[in-house]
């Protein structure tokens, strides 16, 4: 049998966060803050994929002349990024609406006026695939210096047929093109578009007997996502669209329990949703019900952030042995911006989550909240190559030191993706 000899090899890394446990799947409990450290580390990789992890002094030896070497000079070397809940592919901006909140309007005051989600979707059904395309490589970019290397990317600016269509086509075509990963998922159910406003039940029909098929013909999503919440999509509804969902191959999940306590956690539960969203108003009984269910709490300290309101109850998930990760919710009403960095500094003073929990919740909570802890969000053999050097020298110092980018070099696939020079 041919020896596999590594192509790219990182060593004298102060920190390797290799986020190995001896528990597979979705960390939990304690397990939420173990990072699998290896002090003075290194990492082979062979094309794509990891090849071996150790102590520099151990790897140093097995590496080829010929192999290209990177001294990490005693940084701290991370899985890349997972980002498992953004709205990536929107037109137009809501800072007049960002205005409004600091005046003293809310959410739902700004929605009834005519603005939120709906406002976004006249934006969007106007521009062009190019437009909404540019725009989309873009905030990839911004993404990927970030340390982010994969991202989910839901629908749901469009709110017809041909307009949500048109988004995944732009999202295929983003995941053709850019570096990072896209998991696309479908949010047909992200809002009752103005049309229906009188005629709700015709818009859940064509959701469910016009745009799933569709998506599902066309293999255009992974997921089918929902808006489980007051004003927006019923339980009912919710179960509805996503048993019908499941029925086409597409996989569940929910945004549940943002502005109240109105179910979307239960509904995430029976349907065996691979991750619940939010979750800002979950009490005791849904924290169990999603962790007997197998629900990954995915937590979005930055849409609370942006609006000033309250936060996710994340100590006691996690007390309480419930997979926690962390996302962006990057979108223009509520959470906008691209940054995991940012995010796990506010799970950390918001959240109160240690760092060792943020850094667990960012990668590998978020890989198996899309389906994709298999293949990334740690550094074991045999995993994709996607690493992140950080220009720290413990883990600690990533969510400490906010609001600047901490990143050194991003590594996708085995390769130098982006380096901050």
């Amino acid at each position: 049998m041919k020896k596999i000899s590594p192509t790219l090899a990182l060593v004298n890394i102060s920190q390797l966060l290799t986020l190995r446990s001896s528990v597979t799947g979705p960390r939990a409990g304690k397990n939420q803050s173990d990072l699998g450290i290896i002090e003075n580390g290194a990492v082979l990789i062979s094309g794509d994929k990891i090849l071996e992890v150790g102590k520099t002094k151990s790897l140093k030896k097995k590496i080829p002349r010929k192999t290209k070497v990177i001294n990490a000079q005693n940084r701290v070397v991370t899985p890349g990024l997972v980002d498992s809940h953004t709205h990536l592919v929107f037109a137009g901006n809501r800072a007049d609406e960002f205005e409004q909140r600091i005046l003293g309007k809310t959410y739902q005051e700004i929605a009834q006026m005519g603005g939120g989600i709906n406002s976004t979707v006249t934006q969007t059904r106007k521009a062009s695939p190019k437009e909404l395309f540019n725009l989309g490589m873009e905030r990839l970019n911004r993404m990927l210096s970030l340390g982010t290397t994969t991202v989910e990317a839901k629908s749901g600016y469009g709110l017809s047929t041909e307009s949500e269509l048109k988004i995944l086509e732009v999202i295929k075509s983003l995941r053709r093109k850019h570096t990072i990963d896209i998991v696309p998922t479908f949010l047909g159910a992200h809002a009752i578009p103005e049309e229906f406003k009188i005629y709700r039940r015709d818009y859940i029909r064509i959701l469910t007997e016009e745009m799933l098929p569709q998506v599902a013909k066309r293999k255009l999503a992974e997921f089918c996502d929902v808006f489980c919440e007051n004003g927006y999509f019923t339980v009912e509804e919710c179960k509805k669209i996503l048993e019908t969902g499941k029925s086409f191959g597409l996989k569940p999940k929910v945004h549940a329990d943002e502005l109240g306590n109105t179910g979307g956690s239960q509904v995430a539960a029976e349907v065996g949703a691979f991750s619940a969203d939010h979750l800002v108003y979950a009490i005791d009984d849904d924290i169990e019900k999603m962790k007997k269910a197998g629900v990954i709490a995915v937590l979005l300290p930055s849409t609370s952030f942006f609006l000033n309101s309250r936060y996710a109850p994340a100590r006691k998930m996690i007390e309480n042995g419930l997979s926690v990760a962390l996302a962006t919710d990057f979108n223009p009403g509520t959470s906008m911006t691209e940054s995991m960095p940012m995010v796990m500094s506010l799970g950390c003073l918001n959240l109160k989550m240690s760092p060792s929990e943020v850094i667990v919740a960012s990668t590998i909570n978020s890989a198996y909240a899309i389906n994709r802890g298999e293949q990334i969000g740690s550094l074991e053999p045999g995993k994709k190559a996607d690493l992140v050097i950080w220009e720290v020298a413990s883990f600690k110092e990533i969510p400490y030191h906010y609001g600047v980018n901490l990143v050194q070099t991003v590594i996708k696939n085995g390769k130098i993706a982006f380096q901050n020079k």
